[in-house]
């Protein structure tokens, strides 16, 4: 079985892992953190539909904004990332991978 990973690449290298949940964005307190004065303390959420295998962002009514591919995105509103797009000014891109899984890692076992 493959399982897809997604992936934000930031300008420097460093491959931070979407999990298949929300997180939020921001400068504290956040599962992504981004060291910018531009960014409020919780300023997006990244969010993951498991139906389409996708991850939506969504600003959080942010001071500077939230931008995917330089382009303002409206408060509040859920837009979907698509492959290769990049966020906060070329700093995080969009990436996937895909690995073989075997059947037996995703199975379930209780122990009594």
């Amino acid at each position: 079985m493959s399982v897809t990973s997604w992936f934000l690449v930031s300008s420097s290298g460093t491959r931070h892992r979407l999990p298949r949940e929300m997180i939020f964005v921001g400068r504290e307190d956040c599962e992504l953190m981004l060291q910018s004065r531009s960014v409020d303390k919780q300023h997006a959420v990244i969010n993951y539909n498991p139906a389409t295998d996708e991850h939506l962002v969504k600003d959080l009514g942010s001071l500077n904004g939230t931008f995917v591919n330089d382009l303002r995105i409206p408060d509040q509103i859920y837009i979907t990332l698509k492959l290769s797009d990049y966020l906060h000014s070329h700093v995080y891109v969009l990436e996937k991978s895909q690995h073989k899984v075997p059947e037996e890692a995703l199975k379930v076992s209780f122990l009594c």
